[in-house]
């Protein structure tokens, strides 16, 4: 992408800066297919984002606006206002599907429910949770918590390899 003028910018471009922002915990994943980017609006040559964090304990709530000034200084975009917005809760259900895939293809399961399913934290029957290595569903709970507090750690009982389970919320 080219050097973009702030007064002549579109969503779409800033958007696809975005996409190039890797979430600091899951760098193979970028903040648009987190689904943390909630809005993203050029009025007048003025960019405002709008990001939800995954949590409110997310040890990258400071850490991501860092990241996205960084991205846009690249194009010489300094005047880009972040707010956070936490109304509504950021929820599992907007990671992107091609997010999905990634995390599959990083080792780790994604949530494997809709957020309104009541059983979505960790599914009470662990046999849903696939092993994102080999696909079998005879996988067990190993601790609520895995290498994040957003995960889960399981361990897949046919090929034997430890795996997150990114927990719906």
């Amino acid at each position: 992408m080219a050097q973009l003028s702030t007064s002549q910018i579109s969503e779409e471009e800033v958007l696809a800066i975005l996409e190039t922002v890797p979430d600091p915990e899951i760098p193979v994943i970028s903040i648009v297919d987190l689904g943390i980017v909630r809005r993203v609006e050029v009025v007048e040559g003025k960019i405002e984002i709008d990001l939800s964090p995954t949590y409110s304990g997310c040890p990258a709530l400071d850490v991501i606006p860092i990241l996205v000034h960084e991205a846009l200084a690249k194009y010489d975009i300094l005047n880009a206002t972040i707010k956070n917005v936490i109304s509504p809760p950021w929820t599992t259900d907007w990671i992107s599907e091609e997010g999905k895939k990634k995390l599959t293809a990083f080792g780790i399961t994604p949530p494997t429910a809709q957020t309104t399913d009541p059983e979505s934290l960790i599914p009470l029957d662990e046999k849903i949770v696939p092993c994102p290595r080999c696909g079998s569903k005879n996988t067990t709970l190993i601790s609520r918590f895995g290498s994040t507090p957003c995960k889960a750690a399981f361990k897949c009982d046919d090929c034997l390899d430890p795996f997150d389970y990114f927990k719906c919320h």
